[in-house]
């Protein structure tokens, strides 16, 4: 059974899901689309820092952040926040902040592509790697490791990551519960979206944004945002116009009724995480911090 509410405070539209518990069941093997039973709680922490997994035959690495006071019989919401092209999980820790909320924050780095620089599934300049599969085996290996609520499990990133994010919403929508590209980079690559259920997104970009642009870039198969958008709308069986509203000075939030697509159009803002403080992308701060607003979505928002 499933519950819907609009938080009017923030007018948007969050979405509530009742729990429904996982059946216990074997460890999968291969791309996992659905709950699957967690057995880490109960177990001794590892420590924080960098974590190793192989997946489809290749060694992978990722950051972990664990909340403070980490209770090991509680089961907390897992948030997993990529990186962009060329950048590294210790990048995207320090621009995402996640590690800040209470929720196992985990970083995943990205494999070296064509071009020489670490990238996601997805690009023209990704590296031939399976980065769903290793997603999907990731949160299966931390699963068995910590104790992970299966129905608050997360996926944000930026740029190249944030059109992994968007590939997410496509291959892995019934075991993320929610997803958040921030000036994402959604190309052909990404390959045919024929999500499982409806995918709850909130999404953010820079009309300023030159190096993916907020129009698009038929060259090179990017889509305009709106377009992007309105495939969402068209998936989730939403309705087709959104409501939009300013939200904050140079910030127009639109969103859908019908399903729970919402997003947040920062006016004059380039290829930048939304910050009212200078970080790693920008000195220039912007009016919306994208962080707390993807964290509020996210904790609307379980399976």
């Amino acid at each position: 059974m499933s519950c819907k509410r609009l938080l009017a405070g923030a007018a948007v539209a969050l979405g509530l899901s009742c729990l429904i518990a996982a059946p216990a069941a074997a460890a999968p093997t291969g791309i996992v689309d659905r709950p699957v039973a967690t057995t880490g709680c109960g177990k001794p922490a590892p420590a924080g820092g960098t974590g190793h997994l192989t997946s489809g035959g290749v060694a992978r690495d990722y950051l972990i952040h664990l909340p403070d006071g980490y209770n090991a019989r509680r089961p907390y919401p897992l948030v997993l926040s990529f990186h962009g092209h060329g950048r590294t999980s210790q990048y995207q820790e320090e621009l995402s902040g996640f590690s800040k909320t209470d929720a196992i924050a985990v970083y995943p780095q990205g494999v070296t592509g064509t071009d020489g620089e670490s990238a996601w599934t997805g690009a023209p300049y990704s590296a031939p790697v399976d980065d769903v599969l290793f997603t999907s085996d990731l949160i299966t290996s931390l699963q068995q490791q910590l104790c992970v609520d299966p129905a608050r499990i997360y996926a944000a990133g930026k740029s190249n990551g944030g059109g992994f994010v968007g590939v997410l919403a496509c291959r892995l929508p019934s075991r993320i519960a929610a997803f958040a590209p921030v000036s994402g980079a959604f190309y052909p690559q990404g390959g045919a979206c024929q999500p499982s259920r409806r995918a709850p997104l909130i999404d953010f970009h820079g009309t300023a944004d030159t190096t993916i642009p907020y129009g698009g870039n038929p060259a090179k198969g990017l889509p305009s945002i709106p377009d992007w958008l309105a495939g969402w709308a068209s998936r989730d069986g939403c309705f087709p116009r959104p409501l939009e509203f300013s939200s904050a000075r140079d910030v127009v939030t639109q969103w859908w009724l019908g399903c729970s697509l919402v997003h947040f159009q920062v006016q004059h803002a380039g290829h930048v995480w939304p910050s009212t403080k200078p970080n790693l992308d920008s000195a220039t701060p912007t009016t919306i911090d994208a962080t707390p607003v993807i964290w509020q979505f996210f904790r609307a928002h379980p399976l």
